[in-house]
C-alpha cells in the first residue's frame, strides 16, 4: 500500500505537469484508491502549503486541484513579467550599425575610416546584442574580419529582410517626420554615412 507521504508527493508532481486543474478522480485512479482518500491527501497538501506561507498555493475548483501563485505576490510577478524597455542604442552604435547595414560585408578598418574614429567597443557591444556578426574574412592583407547585420537586427528595426532597408532618398523623407524613434535615428545616420 502506498504511503500518504508518497501519494502527496506524487500529487504535487502531477499538478505541476498537468497544467489544468487535476481531477481528484483521475488522481485516485492513478493510485487505485477511493476518490475520498485522494481528496483527503489533496486537502492535507493544500493546508501544508497554506500554513507554510509558500509562494505557491493549491486551489480547489469543483473537486479539482491546481497550483496558483499567492495573491500577495502579484506585484512582484508583474514586475518580473513586464518587459523593461530595452536601452536605446547610443549615437555611435547607430552610426556603426548604419555603416554595416549599407556597406556589408565590411571590415572594422573600413568602418573606422568612414567614421574617423576607433570603434572596437561599439562593434563588441553590437555583437553582444546580436545585431551584427562576423560573416567571414576579407581577402586583404591580414585577412581582417568582415561584419554584417543579423536577423536580430532585422527584427529590432522591423525589417523583413535587407531589401526592406530604406533607399537613401526615402530616408530623408522619413527623417523629416517628427517621430523620435530609434529607427528614424538609424535612418538619419544611414543617410549621412551612405555616401562615404
Amino acid at each position: 500500500m502506498t504511503s500518504r507521504k508518497t501519494m502527496k508527493s506524487a500529487f504535487e508532481s502531477m499538478m505541476f505537469v498537468w497544467g489544468e486543474p487535476l481531477d481528484v478522480k483521475v488522481a485516485a485512479e492513478v493510485f487505485n484508491v477511493e476518490w475520498k482518500e485522494a481528496y483527503a491527501c489533496f486537502q492535507e497538501l493544500r493546508k501544508e502549503y497554506e500554513e507554510e506561507g509558500r509562494g505557491i498555493e493549491i486551489r480547489e475548483i469543483d473537486k479539482k486541484f491546481q497550483f496558483c501563485t499567492r495573491l500577495e505576490n502579484n506585484e512582484y510577478i508583474e514586475r518580473l513579467c513586464t518587459p523593461s524597455r530595452e536601452k536605446r542604442l547610443s549615437q555611435s552604435a547607430l552610426e556603426v550599425l548604419a555603416i554595416i547595414a549599407y556597406k556589408q560585408p565590411v571590415t572594422k578598418s573600413e568602418i573606422e575610416s568612414i567614421r574617423g574614429i576607433k570603434c572596437d567597443r561599439v562593434i563588441e557591444g553590437l555583437t553582444k546584442k546580436g545585431l551584427i556578426a562576423e560573416v567571414g574574412r576579407s581577402g586583404g592583407i591580414g585577412r581582417p574580419i568582415l561584419y554584417g547585420t543579423t536577423n536580430e537586427f532585422l527584427s529590432h528595426f522591423g525589417f523583413k529582410d535587407l531589401g526592406d532597408l530604406p533607399d537613401i532618398e526615402d530616408i530623408g523623407e522619413a527623417v523629416q517626420r517628427e517621430e523620435e524613434t530609434e529607427l528614424l535615428d538609424f535612418q538619419q545616420i544611414a543617410l549621412e554615412y551612405s555616401e562615404a
